[in-house]
């Protein structure tokens, strides 16, 4: 009898180990990431605004989504890597033709988030009507274009779920030679992009792509940062903050979002 007790238990504490992780559960990280998984959260919680926050381990698939997960926030500039991804690959497939210009506007698109080398690429391969259908194909199933702004990557409502299926995507799907490119790019953004994920600290050798504006309803700030931290890009990050902050707001989420990644990776990665 004690034999087959003890069957069943270590039967389902293995189904309860190896079972995908839920949304919020925190159970297969290592106890010192729970604890600061909950630090984070806590701090969060003590912010102005709203922050969607989903942190994934890519090596065990533990995945951590806080509850604004879900929130649709504008986008701001994190669209520009799902551009980038489109680009390549309708280039891959003699869709188009990406020339040295085109190469050049991605690397500015991606290094210090350039509006003007967006918009060009934007409009001169499709626009809307192009880049958008594809989006979902790269992760980004919540999102929706409103009637309230022009249709353009600037303003897409999305969520953190979005973003971090985005950056799997780019790490898990893409062709080698084109993942490499864009952890090469996001490891080396220009000085106004090293914030959010970038509060991991150096020693977490992190990459981001970050979006910001103070264009929403009501003038206050969105702060947003996907990206990855630590070895051969082990885990993944995507924050979105609405700060509903008006005056400060950009360093009202600026704070936010690095404090976050702060409190989850500086000093974890050791030796």
């Amino acid at each position: 009898m004690r034999k087959r007790l003890f069957a069943v238990l270590t039967a389902v504490l293995m189904a309860l180990a190896l079972a995908p992780a839920e949304a919020g559960a925190t159970g297969r990280f290592d106890r010192e990431l729970r604890a600061r998984i909950a630090q984070a959260q806590a701090y969060a919680d003590s912010r102005p605004g709203e922050t969607g926050i989903v942190l994934r381990d890519r090596w065990t698939g533990a995945v951590y989504r806080s509850p604004a997960a879900g929130t649709l926030i504008w986008a701001c500039s994190t669209p520009k890597l799902a551009m980038v991804v489109d680009l390549l690959l309708r280039n891959d497939s003699g869709a188009v033709t990406l020339t040295a210009e085109d190469r050049d506007l991605m690397h500015r698109m991606l290094n210090s988030s350039d509006d003007a080398a967006a918009h060009t690429l934007w409009t001169r391969y499709g626009g809307e009507a192009e880049f958008a259908k594809r989006f979902p194909s790269y992760g980004m199933t919540d999102m929706r274009f409103t009637d309230q702004h022009p249709h353009h990557w600037g303003w897409i409502l999305t969520t953190a779920n979005d973003l971090d299926r985005l950056i799997n995507y780019v790490l898990t799907r893409l062709p080698r030679r084109h993942r490499d490119y864009i952890v090469r790019e996001m490891r080396a953004v220009d000085v106004n992009q090293q914030w959010g994920v970038w509060g991991a600290g150096a020693a977490a050798r992190p990459g981001n792509k970050d979006g910001w504006s103070d264009d929403n309803d009501d003038g206050s700030w969105i702060m947003n940062s996907v990206g990855f931290v630590g070895p051969h890009e082990r885990y993944t990050l995507a924050l979105m903050n609405n700060t509903k902050v008006i005056q400060n707001g950009y360093e009202t989420g600026m704070e936010t979002t690095t404090k976050i990644s702060e409190i989850l990776f500086k000093g974890y990665f050791r030796g």
